[in-house]
């Protein structure tokens, strides 16, 4: 975006602009004094405020200085950009919270595309940056006047969202943090754009373009529609093959598996606890990369990279001095998910599968809450399993012991049929569904420009 220091007047200016680029504080702080009006001086060429030099360098302190004597957190340079933009552009956290504290305005749009912050954030894939803009939209003015979710949702002046932008970037972490806060997988960018590069594409076409396998995944994880057309007639898959990216186009092949989709449309999975929801949320991957593992399996792409936000791996769950009971539906896993009005006890894979073992109809208006497999009443809420200390004594290990006896006893007899249900459904692969949808707005070359 060119921080040059070219400025109008004396070389007092082009002092000030230097101590603010390199962050000394000492010689700023005397300039001001001998010149106050140096402030409120900006660049010739790119029209650029010590406040938008401070926020692009990532000077905290400097800002700091600079928002303390009053000075507008939304003054804008030669390209209408904020310091706000900048600062999400360049990835400076800091001042970002300082600007946000400041009362910068998260809705101001630039009058290069037609972009706000939070699509800078996105495009250059600082999830920090826009984990703090998407935090400030929840108590900021936007939430009342726009909605948090149509927020998420803003489009450029070319029709893209932050989630198109993250998508074809290849910023999986952005990806999954605006689908988490409600982004709509589906959208599409306009088509009538002159100089649209990708007109009607959705966020997997993107991702399909630039060959993201993680966001690929999360993007089908969340209901990406595998058949949706661009503006071409294009699907995914041949979007994948056309740039070679032979390990997407396979998992984007309509006639592959489908994947095991989040069920986000149920009220309680979207009133889960961090804890559960980190717990389903490892499941649904797992499922999900043991589909892909059979899909891959004997093609030239069998060596199936792991999903960046797992590398640390999943520990066993199944330990020789666990407390914790098996679950009695797979017998495999260790109860980890409480229902917690009726206290049964599943685990996380199972308790996904019963989630999207009826996969909700996205046009039908009420959605059916899935019945708990052992009492059948209504899941309302999931809870993460409470494990007790390693240090309780041996007479309350072995009257624990009885007591997931006497319950899996108990589980039997109230829910075989339901365990018969679940045990017969096969892969997670199967589970999977589609959710269709399409925003249209005009579209122009933004593809491949910050």
């Amino acid at each position: 975006m060119g921080q040059g220091l070219s400025c109008r007047g004396s070389i007092e200016h082009q002092d000030l602009f230097s101590s603010v680029q390199v962050g000394d504080l000492d010689n700023f702080e005397a300039l001001l004094e001998r010149d106050p009006s140096l402030l409120h001086q900006s660049s010739i060429y790119d029209r650029l405020s010590a406040l938008h030099i401070a926020a692009a360098n990532g000077q905290i302190e400097v800002l700091c200085m600079i928002l303390d004597r009053s000075v507008n957190p939304d003054i804008l340079n030669r390209h209408r950009q904020t310091p706000l933009m900048l600062a999400a552009m360049h990835g400076r956290l800091a001042c970002v919270l300082r600007l946000l504290q400041a009362g910068a305005n998260i809705l101001m749009f630039d009058s290069v595309q037609g972009r706000t912050c939070l699509h800078y954030a996105a495009y250059y894939g600082h999830s920090d940056c826009l984990q703090a803009i998407l935090d400030a939209a929840h108590s900021s003015p936007v939430a009342d006047s726009w909605g948090f979710v149509r927020f998420v949702n803003v489009r450029d002046g070319n029709g893209a969202t932050p989630l198109h932008l993250a998508a074809r970037q290849r910023r999986s972490e952005c990806v999954h943090m605006l689908l988490d806060s409600g982004a709509l997988v589906c959208a599409s960018t306009g088509g009538y754009g002159l100089k649209c590069s990708c007109p009607g594409s959705t966020s997997l076409h993107l991702a399909a373009r630039g060959g993201s396998l993680d966001c690929i995944r999360a993007l089908l994880a969340w209901g990406a529609d595998r058949l949706q057309r661009d503006s071409s007639g294009r699907i995914p898959y041949v979007v994948a093959l056309k740039y070679n990216h032979g390990r997407c186009a396979a998992l984007l092949n309509p006639s592959s598996a489908e994947p095991l989709v989040w069920p986000s449309p149920l009220k309680f999975i979207s009133e889960l606890n961090q804890e559960a929801k980190v717990l389903l949320e490892r499941a649904l991957m797992e499922a999900n990369m043991e589909r892909e593992k059979n899909i891959l399996k004997g093609t030239s792409h069998s060596q199936l990279p792991s999903p960046s936000h797992s590398d640390s791996g999943v520990e066993d769950n199944i330990s020789e001095a666990s407390d914790s009971e098996l679950c009695s539906i797979c017998f495999d896993q260790v109860c980890t998910i409480e229902v917690q009005d009726c206290g049964h006890q599943m685990c996380a894979p199972c308790t996904l599968a019963l989630c999207c073992h009826n996969k909700p109809n996205p046009t039908t208006a009420s959605i059916t809450s899935p019945v708990c497999p052992f009492c059948r009443s209504n899941i309302a809420q999931l809870v993460v399993v409470k494990t007790k200390n390693n240090d309780q004594d041996i007479d309350k290990d072995l009257s624990s012991s009885k007591l997931r006896k006497s319950r899996r006893s108990r589980n039997y007899s109230e829910g075989s049929s339901s365990f018969k249900g679940l045990s017969t459904m096969g892969s997670f692969g199967k589970m999977g569904g589609r959710v269709s949808g399409k925003v249209a707005a005009e579209c122009s070359d933004w593809v491949d420009k910050p």
